[in-house]
């Protein structure tokens, strides 16, 4: 009797298989709850602000948390053609503008010492630079605006920028510092044999290699000294140089029985700010991120 062996033939693999899909996990409903808050405390304000600008004194006496009804648009364009509003602007571009240039010109050279070059007291130079990230412009108003006064810059916005350029400078070589030391070694020195000095290095090599960190302390300069009221308060006086949150409370003052029209002079002066940062939100991101990393 004859036994015959049947094999069995090879399993073909399905083209596709089948997985099991990963259900995202949303978390807990209170995390949205909390989160919806906070949004909601955080724009309600802005949202009273940009919507009071196109209402009337008597719309807002009556329902102050109501829609505007009708809409009245006169009180943005009455500040859009005043001159106060426009000075102002200007004041605070300039000196935001010096600022950011004053801060990420000495702070990108300062942190590029520190950075790449041993020398007796470096420990000590970047100690005092972390120390000024714990004294704000408070604690040293009243001293400040002495040495402003006695080197006659009060009623100037050479007296506001200089002092913004020395509090933005803490912030610009901590977050520069890890940025230029992971900078190779070796360009330093192919760069030299290639004939490159130091300053030909910095400015082609470094700088180039340093932008991202640059642009981070650039933008945070900028809305700082954008931002700034208490120095412009103590330096300024008159009206023609005003920065714009000095104009802010200059126009309040003004026309404090025209409600309306304040918001609608608050709105236009968040505008550029709030422009400015939404467009280099993810750069200061990054920057921060690669300074960390560093």
């Amino acid at each position: 009797m004859s036994t015959s062996t049947v094999s069995a033939a090879p399993r073909q693999a399905a083209p596709y298989e089948l997985r099991p899909t990963r259900k995202l996990a949303w978390g807990s409903p209170v995390t949205y709850l909390v989160a919806v808050v906070l949004i909601g405390a955080c724009l309600g304000p802005v949202a009273y602000i940009v919507l009071g600008g196109f209402r009337t004194n008597s719309q807002i006496t009556e329902d102050p948390a109501g829609l505007p009804s009708p809409w009245v648009v006169s009180n943005y364009t009455d500040v859009l053609a005043s001159s106060d509003f426009w000075v102002a602007m200007g004041n605070s571009t300039i000196s935001a503008v010096a600022t950011t240039v004053g801060a990420v010109v000495l702070g990108v050279m300062a942190s590029f010492v520190i950075a790449r070059y041993d020398f007796v007291g470096k420990g000590a130079m970047y100690s005092l630079f972390a120390a000024g990230l714990m004294f704000p412009m408070t604690v040293a108003i009243t001293p400040l605006y002495l040495m402003v006064r006695t080197l006659g810059l009060t009623n100037s916005l050479a007296g506001v920028v200089l002092p913004q350029i020395a509090f933005a400078l803490p912030v610009t070589v901590i977050i520069l510092v890890p940025f230029l030391r992971a900078i190779p070694a070796e360009l330093e020195e192919a760069a030299s044999i290639d004939g490159a000095s130091r300053l030909g290095f910095f400015w082609r090599m470094v700088v180039p290699l340093s932008m991202p960190g640059v642009i981070t302390v650039g933008i945070l300069a900028f809305i700082n000294a954008w931002n700034n009221y208490m120095l412009p308060l103590f330096i300024l006086s008159d009206p023609g140089t005003f920065t714009l949150p000095l104009g802010v409370a200059n126009f309040a003052s003004q026309y404090s029985v025209d409600t309306a029209r304040v918001l609608a002079f608050t709105s236009l002066s968040m505008v550029p700010a709030l422009i400015f940062f939404s467009l280099f939100e993810k750069r200061i991101v990054g920057g921060l991120t690669g300074a960390i990393k560093g």
